[in-house]
């Protein structure tokens, strides 16, 4: 059943409408963005609980609750405790390499069912573990799942979009993470209340529920038209996979890009090798810029550790997983709203808007920390929700910029003879980042305490500039057309341009 609105591209002739079955489609398979975003919130809001660090963590339990010499910003700093969050981070790192293999080989989907099984096996051990090894070990299962559904997922979206809906339809990936940690959040607050010490078992194991809903329900996903063309020489089955996602039998001149662009990443052996090449210079910049400043913006620290820091400016702990809640909400609100907007406006008014609107709030939470917040005690309540306040203000900026841009981009700009070696740096790139910026975040702001803050913001300056500059618009190009942009742009030209005439003497 087909139904929605026809839609024709900006950069040429293809057909088709939103359908019902592509809507079904990406629904499904965005649940990845649900699963990393449940382990996102989860992970903050039980390193936060009394009962999941007395019997994992004691040394930080016995530090926040018995020594008053140590400084409100060191009281968390613990290596033990910083592992376990950043575990996940380095298997989903090289997960997503193996991932990259599998999506190219065998599709998308199964990639995708892959991914959800990991997640299920890592949440099962979660909620049943009676040490630390059994707690670190399912957080390494959970990081290969995440891993393989950050690979596949924004790539599956893409190409199932139409060229003029696309944005909002991948950025629907964003969403997903941010509905997975609201309702994390959520369980948070309610397992929290808990009495007998348990609740956070029920937090780690309900990660099973979005994990399930994955794998089973991937297992009825359509394959991609481009995924069908890359790895078959038939291509009947891609065309009336085409005609039924696209809702229209006038699919041919899209057909025509996707076996053009199949034939020449036929020719690429080695698609590692070929992205070092001068001609994709500007996506293997993207490929690894991007990502690298989705996680220096400082938001999987505010994620990752909102409720800890709640609790460091004076506030309990339900008073913490309930703040925590309400800047879940602010983010998933923020991210829809942009999934509405993103087509209209552009890429580039969002990433710019959303950088400046980021850097004002950090700048300011700063400021009020440095002023009003020692090393011993609180700060007044007055202040605790000004600054929830201000967070608010930061989330919601990432919510409609760098957030789901960040997933967004790098999977629409890369051709499909690189793609998913592409989109594999792209994953990598961002799980090494957030393992490294998770790993040190409690140290860094023992040390620089409130100064952690302006140190973020720095980067957003040099990361708003990148965009401005570097960035060229993407919005409502056909996928397979997308080299176009770097051919007319004021920098990006000069390399590919010079690298398109040197092949051409070369072969004369």
């Amino acid at each position: 059943m087909a139904v929605g609105f026809a839609v024709t591209s900006h950069g040429g002739h293809y057909n088709g409408r939103i359908t019902l079955f592509v809507v079904l489609s990406c629904t499904m398979a965005a649940m990845g963005g649900v699963i990393f975003g449940y382990d996102i919130g989860i992970s903050g809001g039980v390193t936060s609980m009394d009962s999941f660090l007395k019997k994992f963590f004691p040394d930080v339990y016995k530090n926040m609750k018995e020594d008053n010499k140590i400084s409100n910003y060191c009281k968390f700093d613990s290596e033990l405790l910083t592992s376990f969050t950043s575990s996940l981070y380095v298997a989903g790192l090289f997960a997503s390499f193996v991932a990259s293999l599998i999506t190219k080989k065998f599709g998308r989907k199964p990639t995708i069912i892959a991914g959800g099984a990991a997640f299920l096996i890592g949440a099962a051990l979660g909620g049943a573990a009676f040490n630390i090894y059994m707690v670190i070990f399912g957080r390494v299962l959970l990081g290969v799942g995440v891993g393989f559904a950050n690979q596949a997922v924004p790539l599956y979206l893409s190409e199932m979009a139409p060229p003029r809906h696309r944005g909002a339809i991948n950025n629907g990936f964003q969403f997903s993470i941010g509905v997975g940690a609201l309702s994390a959040n959520l369980i948070n607050f309610g397992t929290e209340k808990i009495k007998d010490g348990w609740g956070w078992r029920i937090s780690l194991a309900l990660a099973a529920v979005p994990a399930s809903i994955l794998t089973l329900g991937a297992l009825f996903l359509p394959e991609t038209p481009n995924s069908l063309i890359q790895r078959s020489k038939d291509y009947g089955e891609a065309e009336l996979m085409l005609k039924r996602v696209r809702g229209t039998t006038n699919v041919q001149a899209e057909l025509d890009d996707l076996i053009k662009a199949n034939s020449v990443a036929k020719t690429m052996n080695d698609p590692f090798k070929k992205i070092l090449k001068r001609k994709y210079r500007p996506q293997l910049v993207m490929a690894i810029a991007i990502p690298f400043f989705q996680q220096v913006t400082g938001i999987n620290v505010i994620a990752f550790y909102a409720p800890v820091l709640f609790r460091a400016i004076g506030l309990g702990e339900s008073a913490s997983l309930l703040s925590a809640v309400v800047t879940g909400v602010v983010g998933t609100g923020s991210t829809f709203i942009s999934m509405l907007i993103v087509d209209k406006l552009g890429r580039r008014v969002l990433f710019l808007v959303g950088g400046i609107q980021m850097l004002v709030s950090q700048v300011m939470v700063g400021g009020i920390m440095a002023a009003e917040l020692g090393d011993h005690g609180g700060v007044s309540k007055g202040y605790a929700f000004l600054v929830l306040f201000l967070i608010c203000v930061y989330v919601a900026g990432f919510g409609w910029s760098w957030g789901p841009l960040g997933w967004l981009v790098p999977s629409e700009i890369f051709p499909l003879e690189i793609r998913s070696a592409a989109q594999s740096i792209t994953v990598a790139v961002s799980f090494l980042f957030t393992f490294i910026v998770a790993q040190t975040f409690l140290a860094m702001l023992c040390h620089l305490k409130s100064g952690i803050f302006f140190f973020f913001g720095g980067w957003m300056v040099l990361m708003t500039a990148f965009v401005y500059y570097l960035l060229p618009e993407t919005k409502n190009l056909p996928i397979e057309q997308m080299d176009r942009v770097w051919k007319e742009h004021w920098f990006w030209k000069r390399i590919v341009v010079e690298e398109r005439s040197t092949h051409k003497m070369e072969t004369a």
